[in-house]
């Protein structure tokens, strides 16, 4: 399709222990339409921000196919790596450890500038950063302040100038404000939505909050121990859930007006170990309807409804389908 900027098949990380391969990431597909936000949500560890690393390259990939704007970049080389970063950029989630504390403002932003030649002269670096601090919302008097100086929603608007500073189409957000007080986390959503609105990105969501990937995403991808549980349009997802671990994540949700007919499904029983997980639904030790299929073989994403994949083998019994 013309309009997909990111697809992504089959990709798996793995990583070597010394007590066996850790399933990071297994078997994780899906497309990305120009200008649009793929939210990922899940518990901590289960492979989101593994996987916006891994399809940015900055951790190699086991296996799988990763194709932007058309081109097959699953193998690529440091040179053409070093083109892409171009392209293709990262916010993190912690926005005092992932800057250098020796750099001022104005040198962070730079930064990238720097790194591609992409400016000419002292003067032109100097505007270009003025002008990206602007438009994130940094006062030019902070230009040679530190980041120690600065609290932590000026902070992550230093990583959002140095991932669009060099005009990327692609940004993987990582959990960007999940470690901004609540009233920060609103202006630098609104941020980042005003970027994707006047520069058509498009970006991948990473968070723990559901509430937070609502309101910015247009489709939202459900991950557990490193697998795809549910995948589906954003307003789709939150009027109708159809895998039982989807389910309690929304059942979650804290509301402003409790609804007395609302139960919070607990979620009980153990982890599946990542570390050579077997052969089987990984969600099962913890489900309420796991039956013998579910501990015998791994279920596979299924479209019950159109445009919306479910990986269950009692999806439909479940919900009546």
């Amino acid at each position: 399709m013309e309009n997909i900027m990111l697809s992504v098949k089959d990709l798996k990380k793995y990583f070597n222990t010394s007590s066996g391969t850790l399933h990071a990431v297994d078997n994780v597909s899906f497309d990305i339409q120009k200008g649009t936000t793929l939210g990922v949500v899940g518990e901590s560890g289960c492979g989101k921000s593994t996987l916006g690393r891994t399809v940015l390259h900055l951790l190699p990939a086991t296996s799988g196919q990763i194709v932007f704007n058309g081109r097959d970049i699953s193998k690529v080389s440091k040179r053409e790596l070093h083109e892409l970063r171009k392209e293709m950029q990262i916010i993190f989630q912690d926005p005092f450890s992932s800057i250098d504390p020796r750099m001022s403002v104005e040198q962070l932003i730079a930064e990238p500038l720097q790194i591609h030649k992409l400016a000419r002269s002292k003067d032109e670096i100097r505007k270009k950063v003025h002008e990206v601090m602007d438009i994130v919302g940094l006062a030019s008097r902070l230009a040679n302040s530190y980041a120690h100086e600065l609290d932590g929603g000026r902070r992550q608007r230093i990583g959002i100038g140095r991932a669009i500073i060099l005009n990327p189409s692609f940004i993987v957000c990582d959990e960007p404000v999940s470690a901004l007080d609540v009233s920060i986390q609103a202006q630098i959503l609104n941020l980042m939505q005003d970027l994707q609105q006047e520069r058509q990105l498009t970006y991948i969501f990473i968070t723990h909050n559901l509430s937070v990937v609502k309101h910015i995403s247009k489709d939202i991808m459900v991950m557990y121990l490193g697998c795809t549980v549910e995948t589906c349009d954003a307003k789709e997802l939150f009027k109708k859930q159809y895998h039982p671990y989807t389910k309690a994540l929304i059942s979650a949700i804290p509301r402003t007006n409790p609804d007395p007919n609302h139960k919070r499904i607990l979620l009980k029983g153990e982890l599946t170990s990542p570390i050579d997980p077997p052969d089987a639904c990984r969600f099962a030790p913890r489900c309420n309807y796991a039956c013998e299929e579910c501990h015998r073989r791994a279920p596979a994403l299924e479209e019950v409804e159109p445009g919306h994949f479910v990986a269950c083998h009692r999806v439909r019994e479940i919900n009546g389908l």
